[in-house]
Order: structure tokens, then C-alpha cells, then sequence
């Protein structure tokens, strides 16, 4: 009885929206939100109903649901009898070195680091010390983000990259000298270099404590550095870090279509290494409109700037790191055989990180809720399975690289290289000069490729199914 009623009822409220949906004027219909979703898509709804709502320049989580770097259309050329690929039981090396002429190289046993990412403005402290765990366990480095220096992460970090930021906070004598790498902070891909910081109600005391800051203090990131308001400033800057310490010193900016601009003062300054942060960037929340609307693609900008240190031939002396939306083992392969050393990686090791424990805030909060350090359930994270994920996730994608190393004959994921790579899009291969798919190698067009003052030369046709310009790590 009870189901036949309930069949009823139900099949009564059906016919009753569906003679509304197909009766009604449209401008009364309820049919109308979803070509209006259609129109301007539902995300643009909701974010101008929270402008509406508050007034203010909305922050939105881990950055742009905008992926512009196109990694899908290249793809591996693997071998069979051309180069035969590499035999059984063959070690694969994963190491790779960060500023190799350094008076200490940052050394690392694996290609994948885990990318800046702060505590208090971002993380929260069992985040952040999971973060470091897990790095430790996988044999590579995480990185403070643009925080003071906090004693826990660092203790539970083997190999620690510091950001010398613009909010002051890691630039002291103390902070510096326990670094196992300086990184130059002068913006992010996901931000640019627009300020933020956190608001004085917004900081706990053991935070404060590390600001350095009184009660009811606000702790602002700039626009720029403290005492860096010139080109000549950033390489004095530079100069003084690497005598000073001796570790590699790196830059960190967004990325720009003024990318070889920026990377000739930082090569005059002598930087050990430079971070890709392309527009894919994410961050704890920032802005849409720096998040979706500012920098360059990940995939064009370490492409240009491995052009570009190659052309003015300190390829070899300075490192490269790729971030900005890398997720998945295959992303981080192409940008190291685009020219990476290695890559950083943010958004994805947090979702491997909080793995088995997203549970305690979903279904009714964001997952992210358990590692920010304003989220809801930030005491509720389990450093020790948190790291252990992580550090499983950074070992499953070594190990799919280094199958990948099999199939290209190759030895070292160091040896990847653009003759690797294939793309099925003729614009993008002679965008990033690799070999175009659709003839052989020994058909391949000339490449028209752009120069550092604008101007296009045509180059040679490849003949040895190389990469476009031949050239490679």
C-alpha cells in the first residue's frame, strides 16, 4: 500500500514539472536556468552570486579550473629495433642535481619535488609536516611556500628548499643558514605578484610568534621585495645569497610572455636555478582574475626558457624546474623531456596527501577544509598515513617514468630529451620544436621559430627524426 502511494505521489510531481517545463512561457519556465548555465556556465553563477553576496574580490582554492598547456597532444616515441629499448633488470637512475656549480648542490634521488606551499597563510602545521615527511621518505625536498621558518617542518625535512619571500619572513642570517636551497620568491603563477597576507584576526599565536608580530598584526606579502627596486638590486641580491651560504639560490616568478626578459637579468645575477610557474599554478585562494586570467601556460614558458638558456649557453649550469598544474607521472616525463630537471608539484600531492582522510570533512565541507590552516578540520589530519600516501603517490609515479625509460631505450630519466616527444598539433610542435606527427622524420617542415627581439627565422629541416632544432639537455 505504502509503495503504491508513494508511486503515486511521485509519478503526480513528475507530470506536474514535466507540463511546466514543456507548457509554461520560457521566461516562466524553470527550463530557463539551464540554458542561462549554458550561456555563462554555472561556475560564473555561483562566483558572481559570492561577489554579489560580499562585495569583495573572491579567493578561490587551488587555483584555475582553466588548463591551457595542451599535454595531452604530445606523446612518446617509444623503440623497437631503430634503438632497441632498455634490457630486463636494467636500474633506471631517477637522481637529478639542482644548481650543479653551487658550492653544495642540492642533490635528490628522485625528479619530483613538492612546491612551495605555506604555513598560516596556506597550510595548516600537521599539513606542512606531513608534507615534509613524506619528502624525506621519497628521497626528495619540499619547500617552506612564503612562511617564517617553522622548527618542525624542518626537522621532519631531510633536504628543505626556503622561500626568500616578499613578506620578509626567511630572510634573516638564522633562517637562511639552515636551508638546503634559497628560492627568490617574487611571484607565483597563480598570482603574479599582486599582495596579499593574512589579516591580524586571521593569525594564531604560535603563528604570530614566528611573524614576529604583535596581536591584532597583519602579516602582508608585497608586491616586491624588501630592498629589491631594481634589476640591480635583485643581482646584488643574488650575489650576496650565494657567496653567503654556498646552496643553490633560485628565482621563482610567474610565468610571462616577458619570460626571456626576466631570465636574462636573473642569468646576470647568476642564479643556480629558475621555477616555471605557469598559469595552471594553484594556490590556497587567490583572486579569479589572476588565477584564470594572468601569465603564461606552463607548457609555452618551459619551452621558451629552455630555448632561451640554451641560446645564451648557460643551459648546463643553470637548473630548471617546471610547476604549474603538473599532476599526473606522463605531465611531469614531458616536461622533462622538454627541458625540465625536475618538476614541483602542489594541488596533487595534497589530494594524495589527504587521501584516506577526506572522509572527516566531506560530504558536508570541502575536502581541503582538513589541511588549510583555517579549515575546519585542521586538527584532524593523521600525519603519519597522510605522509606514508604521499610518499606511496611520489614512488608510483617514479615508477611509471622509469617504464616509460624502458620503452625509449633510455638508462636515466635525465636523458629525456625533445627527440622523445611527438605532437599531433603542427602549430604547438613548432611552438615548442618537436617533431610534428603527421610525416616522417625525415619529411619534417622547416620550423619558423620566433627570436628574443620578435622576429621569425626559418630553420633547417631536421633529418634525424630529432627534435625540430636538434638540440637537447
Amino acid at each position: 500500500m505504502f509503495a503504491h502511494l508513494t508511486r503515486r505521489f511521485f509519478d503526480g510531481l513528475v507530470d506536474h514539472a514535466l507540463r511546466r517545463m514543456f507548457q509554461d512561457p520560457y521566461t516562466e519556465n524553470i527550463f530557463s536556468m539551464v540554458t542561462i548555465f549554458q550561456k555563462v556556465g554555472l561556475r560564473a553563477v555561483v562566483e558572481a552570486s559570492l561577489r554579489a553576496e560580499s562585495g569583495k574580490p573572491i579567493e578561490r582554492p587551488l587555483g584555475s579550473p582553466i588548463v591551457l598547456s595542451p599535454w595531452r597532444k604530445l606523446l612518446f616515441n617509444p623503440v623497437a629495433l631503430s634503438r632497441m629499448p632498455t634490457p630486463d633488470g636494467v636500474e633506471i637512475a631517477t637522481e637529478t642535481v639542482i644548481g650543479p656549480r653551487a658550492r653544495r648542490p642540492l642533490l635528490l634521488e628522485i625528479p619530483i619535488l613538492i612546491s612551495g606551499m605555506s604555513f598560516g597563510s596556506a597550510l595548516s602545521l600537521k599539513a606542512k609536516i606531513a608534507l615534509a615527511r613524506a619528502a624525506t621518505m621519497a628521497g626528495t625536498a619540499t619547500n617552506s611556500g612564503e612562511a617564517p621558518l617553522v622548527p618542525a617542518e624542518r626537522a621532519a625535512a631531510r633536504k628543505f628548499i626556503g622561500q626568500y619571500n616578499r613578506g620578509g619572513w626567511m630572510n634573516d642570517h638564522e633562517s637562511l643558514s639552515q636551508l638546503d636551497a634559497i628560492e627568490i620568491q617574487l611571484g607565483q603563477g597563480a598570482q603574479g605578484a599582486a599582495p596579499q597576507g593574512s589579516s591580524g584576526t586571521q593569525i594564531g599565536e604560535y603563528l604570530r610568534e614566528l611573524y614576529g608580530i604583535q596581536p591584532g598584526e597583519s602579516a602582508p606579502i608585497h608586491t616586491r621585495l624588501p630592498g629589491v627596486d631594481s634589476p640591480d638590486d635583485f643581482v646584488r641580491l643574488v650575489k650576496q645569497l650565494r657567496q653567503r651560504y654556498g646552496v643553490p639560490v633560485g628565482l621563482k616568478f610567474a610565468a610571462t610572455h616577458w619570460q626571456e626578459r626576466e631570465l636574462d637579468i636573473a642569468i646576470e645575477a647568476g642564479v643556480d636555478y629558475v621555477v616555471v610557474d605557469g598559469a595552471e599554478a594553484g594556490t590556497h585562494g587567490g583572486a579569479t582574475i589572476l588565477e584564470d586570467d594572468l601569465g603564461l601556460p606552463t607548457i609555452y614558458a618551459l619551452a621558451r626558457t629552455v630555448r632561451h638558456l640554451e641560446r645564451r649557453g648557460v643551459r648546463r649550469d643553470i637548473s630548471v624546474i617546471a610547476s604549474g598544474g603538473l599532476v599526473t607521472p606522463g605531465q611531469f616525463a614531458k616536461a622533462m623531456a622538454l627541458g625540465a630537471d625536475a618538476v614541483y608539484i602542489g594541488t596533487i600531492a595534497l589530494m594524495a596527501l589527504g587521501q584516506a582522510q577526506f572522509q572527516k570533512a566531506l560530504p558536508f565541507e570541502p575536502a581541503p577544509q582538513l589541511l588549510l590552516y583555517l579549515g575546519k578540520f585542521d586538527e584532524d589530519l593523521d600525519v603519519e598515513p597522510a605522509a606514508e600516501h604521499l610518499a606511496k603517490f611520489l614512488k608510483s609515479c617514479v615508477e611509471e617514468m622509469k617504464l616509460l625509460a624502458y620503452a625509449l631505450g633510455k638508462t636515466d630519466l635525465a636523458q629525456l630529451d625533445r627527440s622523445d616527444l611527438v605532437c599531433t598539433d603542427l602549430e604547438l610542435a613548432r611552438a615548442l620544436q618537436v617533431a610534428w606527427a603527421g610525416c616522417a622524420p625525415e619529411e619534417q617542415l622547416p620550423l619558423v621559430t620566433p627570436q628574443h627581439d620578435g622576429t621569425l627565422v626559418r630553420a633547417a629541416a631536421p633529418t634525424d627524426g630529432a627534435s625540430l632544432d636538434g638540440a637537447s639537455r
